[in-house]
């Protein structure tokens, strides 16, 4: 419900429609009928949050509750927060068009360590002190959830709750609890004495921490009686768990528009630089037909001609080729172009390639992640050279000539020669469609080399390993353009100042707060965008709390260091990773989860269960 006072200034900025709500299947409720009001933060644009999967999850899980109301709030851009400050006017959700003070509870989700300012400045703008210890029983339960969640140490102090792992049970439990202690009249203290025992909430001021005169972690200890691990939430059953039967359809173009179908959480994969192949473990899939069943159901709610496959590598799921056939006897007929992102190549095989074949031509993706076979054993990624080309000149027989690779730079253990094997990998491929006989004659291909920054993370093999400085990225960035003679390879990468700063939120400690706060009084918010990233004012940040950003990243830490997130149970063991850690260093692969359990625990927070081993 859109007031006048905002009404009165959007014809003063760029894409009003981001600011109104109103959209086909937003949901509007009776705020008196209600006990809990819950409104769901997206610290970025809303053309990015209306993209995020999780967002329709928890928006149609809360408000299918008779007791509850979520709704959306989106980081309103530079011209549109300009002008709200301008005219008094604070920070408002879409449903209602009411300030964020007049909730119960704000989530955030956190997707990216840059979008940390974002969420300072969204509760600045609704008028809420950013400090938990600042905020008394007069406003709303801040929290947040999200992969960075797993260790928010550096946002620690904002928080009054974290949900940790899936929060589809754990949000409930903490609304019913919410909706008990209002009844009740408890204080805010009193309700986080209680949120404490729910599996996967994580209060931080119940854990209070301390350093060793080398600047290292000497203890995080657990107050209040809060546990001293405190275990993620899992959902056990894919297909009885909640999912939406229908998306909110924004009224413009976002980042991601188009139906979207889950199929499986979770990868058998284990490559050991990927964060979400550990933190989602363990392995959980949806049935064929509980998949087709909500890919219907949202696709006629919503109107989209596109529906995407999502999970972290889609041919992975068990049932892939029936999977494809049940869906793509409907969406043919119906017109449905069906997106499958997350292709292996060492799975591509003639079934899939003939069941793709049904659906609307695209380019398609795959990510090497390395140009050596000795990088691609370092990171377990689990395939050989000959399998990209395999798979490349399969893809060339059946009619594509768009390819785009993926790959990542400042890899452990990693060489000018492993830079050269990118380039390497990309012309054979290149070379590869010429050779070809049953190529589309009079067409060229394009071979899209995209390049990211490699950051190491919390719960994975690589959380103890050094990050390349921003000096080594720029030389290996500059060594790769070098290295490529043709064309028909077009190469992008990252910015190296964003990386370092995303390495240091990533395995940082409570003493960044202080950084954080600072640097966004010095005005930097949307950090992930080139255009607003302030490196110069986050240095001085830095400077100010004397703290060194490189010590954070730059440093090799021992395996018998605390570090930031130990005190946080995602399910695979710290032992697994160490010697996930060692067999990197040795270039020894470890077989997937379906050729062999690796024993990596991540099934003990489901009782035992875990796909990948029936």
């Amino acid at each position: 419900m859109i007031k006048k006072e905002v009404e009165k200034i959007l014809g003063y900025v760029q894409k009003p429609a981001r600011y109104v709500g109103g959209e086909l299947n937003s949901v509007v409720k009776d705020k008196s009928s209600v006990d809990i009001r819950y409104a769901f933060c997206f610290p970025d644009t809303y053309e990015i949050g209306m993209s995020h999967l999780g967002l329709k999850i928890l928006y149609g899980m809360i408000n299918e509750r008779e007791d509850a109301w979520c709704e959306r709030v989106f980081a309103p851009d530079i011209d549109m927060e300009e002008q709200m400050r301008k005219h008094n006017i604070p920070l408002y959700a879409l449903e209602s068009g009411d300030c964020l003070t007049e909730f119960d509870i704000i989530g955030f989700t956190l997707q990216y360590e840059l979008c940390y300012t974002n969420v300072l400045n969204m509760l600045d703008l609704a008028g809420i002190p950013l400090f938990s210890r600042d905020r008394d029983d007069s406003f709303p339960i801040i929290c947040c959830g999200g992969p960075c969640a797993c260790n928010i140490e550096p946002m620690a102090d904002f928080f009054d709750i974290v949900f940790l792992g899936e929060g589809e049970d754990s949000t409930s439990a903490a609304l019913d609890l919410l909706k008990e202690c209002k009844r009740n009249g408890a204080t805010k203290a009193e309700f986080l004495q209680k949120a404490k025992d729910i599996q996967g909430v994580y209060v931080p001021s119940f854990y209070v921490d301390s350093y060793n005169e080398d600047g290292t972690l000497k203890e995080l200890i657990a107050i209040n009686g809060a546990p001293e691990r405190v275990k993620k939430a899992v959902v056990s059953d894919l297909n009885k768990s909640y999912y939406p039967d229908k998306f909110v359809v924004p009224f413009i173009q976002v980042v991601h528009d188009r139906a979207v179908a889950e199929i499986f959480r979770g990868c058998i994969r284990g490559c050991r630089f990927c964060q979400a192949g550990f933190i989602y473990r363990p392995i959980r899939e949806k049935s064929v037909d509980v998949i087709n069943k909500q890919s219907k159901a949202v696709v006629e709610a919503t109107g989209y001609d596109e529906l995407s496959l999502c999970s972290l590598s889609t041919s992975d799921h068990s049932c892939v080729n029936e999977m494809l056939t049940s869906l793509i006897d409907w969406t043919v007929k119906e017109k449905i172009n069906l997106s499958l992102p997350s292709l292996r190549v060492d799975n591509f095989s003639d079934e899939l390639v003939e069941k793709l074949k049904l659906v609307r031509r695209s380019g398609l993706t795959f990510a090497p992640e390395a140009g050596t076979q000795r990088m691609r054993d370092v990171i377990n990624k689990n395939i050989t050279e000959d399998d990209v080309m395999a798979t490349c000149t399969k893809a060339f027989d059946n009619g594509w000539s768009s390819v785009k690779l993926y790959f990542m730079m400042g890899l452990p253990t990693e060489t000018m020669e492993d830079i050269e094997g990118i380039a390497n990998l990309a012309m054979n491929v290149v070379h590869a469609f010429y050779k070809n006989p049953n190529r589309q004659k009079g067409t060229g291909v394009q071979v899209s080399v995209s390049c990211s920054s490699f950051i190491p993370k919390p719960f994975t093999p690589f959380q103890w390993e050094p990050e390349d400085s921003m000096e080594v990225l720029k030389e290996k960035q500059k060594h790769l353009l070098e290295s490529i003679p043709s064309r028909k390879v077009r190469v992008s990468y990252h910015e190296t100042p964003s990386s370092l700063l995303e390495g240091v939120f990533a395995r940082g400690d409570r003493r960044l707060s202080a950084v954080i706060y600072d640097a966004f009084k010095s005005g930097c918010k949307f950090d992930s965008w080139d255009e607003h990233f302030k490196f110069d004012e986050w240095m001085k940040a830095f400077e100010k709390n004397g703290i060194d950003p490189y010590f954070y990243t730059l440093r090799k830490r021992p395996f018998d260091e605390l570090l930031p997130w130990d005190h946080i149970d995602f399910g695979v063991s710290r032992k697994f990773l160490e010697n996930e850690n060692k067999k990197a260093h040795a270039a020894v692969v470890t077989p997937h989860c379906r050729i062999k359990c690796s024993g990596c625990g991540a099934n003990k927070l489901n009782g035992g269960n875990c796909d990948a081993r029936n």
